[in-house]
């Protein structure tokens, strides 16, 4: 463990995952990839075009995710539900041109801080101080798509559903 923080662009050591930008408003099934190419999460198309809603599901079509556009009326507001309730709200803080700073508020309590150059895929989200993923385009070489590495242990379809969020709210 010592030795992730000597090695910054190893990221926290956990998953990587490959994801299209604006996933919010393409509206036609895409996947989330693990970065060996493996299906991970699968984002349901049909429920875009539908309601403005974007649901990640697993490979199997399991719902474990939401977020639905009727919620983005308060400015610079996301919500994630799971099984109707939210369980994360997702907060612009701050955004200048180079370092923007967003909130991941959890419904457990607890809150999630996404800092960096956001409107670059290039940032981390920290817990207490604590990297619980990275964000970057430099390991993925596939145009307007950014990587995502989660640390072990979290909830990764929370993290990436958040990571949607973000970028939807960046571009606006």
């Amino acid at each position: 463990m010592g030795m992730a923080l000597l090695h910054r662009d190893h990221g926290p050591g956990g998953t990587r995952y490959t994801m299209r930008e604006k996933l919010f408003t393409i509206g036609d099934d895409s996947w989330i990839e693990t970065d060996d190419g493996q299906r991970a999460f699968k984002v349901n198309g049909k429920a875009l075009r539908i309601r403005s809603t974007f649901i990640l599901e697993s490979p199997q079509g399991e719902e474990l995710c939401k977020i639905q556009e009727k919620k983005l009326h308060i400015r610079d507001t996301m919500e994630i539900e799971r099984d109707g309730q939210t369980v994360a709200t997702v907060q612009k803080a701050l955004v200048t041109p180079l370092r923007s700073r967003f909130k991941i508020e959890l419904d457990g309590g607890g809150e999630l801080s996404a800092k960096g150059n956001i409107v670059d895929h290039e940032y981390e989200i920290e817990r207490d101080g604590k990297e619980v993923a990275q964000i970057s385009k430099k390991w993925v070489r596939v145009r307007e798509t950014y990587g995502i590495e989660v640390a072990p242990d979290e909830n990764d379809a929370l993290i990436l559903a958040a990571t949607v969020c973000i970028d939807e709210m960046a571009r606006h």
